[in-house]
């Protein structure tokens, strides 16, 4: 029994240490005023100067790929300085077939900048995608969009002002999921990427390390070239390169504008959003195994990112953790300050769950948004259960680690995000009423 409460006494201690600093985190950018500035898109455009190639990994994309081909053809930059390049691997001939047919049709228009290319070797994943597509690049700057990615037309011309300003190698841009209506855990998902992109990476950015995101990402070619490109055996490659970048003293710059976000959606169905979060949870898992965070220069970036790639391991211990402090609290006779410091984890939990209600009512308002009162409900209904659902795909994510399965799990997109053709060209969307 001693040993019982000893665990419980260290657990507890060490969750509730967690939760709050991801609390701070959370709420960073709000204790911050001159964040405000610093993420928000220059109002004064530089002339454009620097050439851009995107490079758009796609895969099993059929239903998106020609939307996202116009809306990153159309950006407001130069055509002589952009490039957009299409990757797919061999076997997706879909995904070929309609990326070939949209080139063709930009092309009767006189918009000649955009490649198909494909790959017939493997992995079959993003960063070997992104590795391929990255030789037949011939621009200053390498950018990252997904193929269901909703851009918005001036995000290149914010970037070239960026870079050009403050001589910046790398600019991660905000991503922000939209269709918080879909379904039970969508607006979760879309919170995690609001304070996410919004407030914690401002916070890390000034640590001096932060995982990048998969998409929105500019990158110096000449870095890239310098560090080897992306780790093809990695399933985040984005936050495996993050720290190589970060260990070799480069600056981060990240901007977040509701103004400017680029738009996607969350999982389309609930097997689909399991997968995806395991991806990221052995990806944090290798990145953390393979040990490049210990080339960071500072003790305090090496500390933030040990925490960072460890907390998958906090997730899967959660699952293990709450029943047992549930245990302790109804039916072990515990002496109270210990029954009383297992509940504290469970306290912040009701803690950040009160912060996303504030959340989802600011971002509700940056995008013209309406959020009805049944919406907060079913999120205190079902913030436990989503709570349960990440510790269960951070132990789906280890068990795989264990077992060397580095498969990449693709995650389908339907274009949920999406309103209507012009309506992100205007400024942020008009999103539909949420609906029960």
């Amino acid at each position: 029994m001693q040993f019982l409460l000893g665990l419980v006494v260290l657990v507890s201690t060490v969750l509730s240490v967690q939760a709050a600093y991801a609390l701070y985190m959370m709420v960073y950018a709000w204790r911050k005023p001159d964040l405000d500035d610093l993420g928000r898109a220059p109002d004064q455009l530089a002339a454009p100067a620097l050439s851009f190639t995107a490079i758009v990994p796609a895969r099993h994309e059929e239903a998106v790929i020609a939307r996202t081909l116009d809306r990153v053809v159309r950006s407001n930059y130069p055509a002589q300085l952009l490039q957009v390049i299409v990757v797919c691997s061999a076997d997706d001939n879909g995904t070929i077939d309609q990326t070939a047919r949209r080139i063709a049709d930009l092309k009767a228009n006189g918009i000649t900048s955009v490649r198909l290319v494909v790959f017939d070797d493997g992995p079959i994943s993003k960063p070997h995608a992104l590795n391929y597509a990255l030789q037949y690049a011939n621009s200053d700057v390498v950018a990252v969009f997904d193929a269901e990615d909703e851009i918005h037309p001036d995000i290149v011309n914010i970037v070239n002002t960026v870079m050009v300003n403050e001589g910046v190698k790398v600019v991660q841009a905000g991503v922000q999921l939209m269709n918080f209506w879909s379904s039970w855990y969508s607006v979760f998902n879309v919170l995690e990427y609001f304070f996410w992109f919004k407030s914690r990476l401002h916070h890390q950015a000034r640590l001096g390390f932060l995982p990048l995101g998969g998409n929105t990402v500019f990158f110096s070619r000449e870095l890239l070239d310098r560090i080897g490109g992306w780790d093809e055996s990695n399933l985040t490659e984005d936050a495996e390169i993050s720290l190589r970048i970060s260990s070799i003293g480069e600056r981060i710059r990240v901007i977040y504008d509701d103004r400017y976000v680029t738009k996607e959606e969350t999982p389309p169905t609930f097997r689909q959003f399991i997968t995806q979060r395991t991806r990221w949870s052995q990806g944090f898992m290798q990145t953390l195994r393979k040990g490049v965070w210990k080339q960071l220069p500072t003790r305090r970036q090496r500390a933030l990112a040990l925490y960072t790639l460890a907390f998958p391991h906090a997730q899967a211990w959660l699952a293990l953790y709450l029943p047992l402090a549930l245990c302790m609290v109804f039916v072990v006779d515990a002496p109270m300050p210990v029954a009383m410091l297992s509940v504290v984890p469970v306290l912040f939990l009701f803690a950040h769950f009160l912060v996303a209600v504030v959340g989802l009512y600011e971002f509700a308002d940056a995008h013209q948004m309406k959020v009805r009162p049944w919406t907060v409900v079913k999120m205190a209904v079902t913030w436990l259960p989503y709570q349960l659902v990440l510790s269960y795909a951070a132990l789906r994510a280890f068990r795989r680690q264990v077992a060397r399965r580095g498969e990449w799990e693709k995650t389908e997109h339907v274009g949920a995000h999406r309103t209507g053709s012009d309506a992100a060209a205007a400024g942020p969307a008009k999103e539909a009423e949420d609906v029960p």
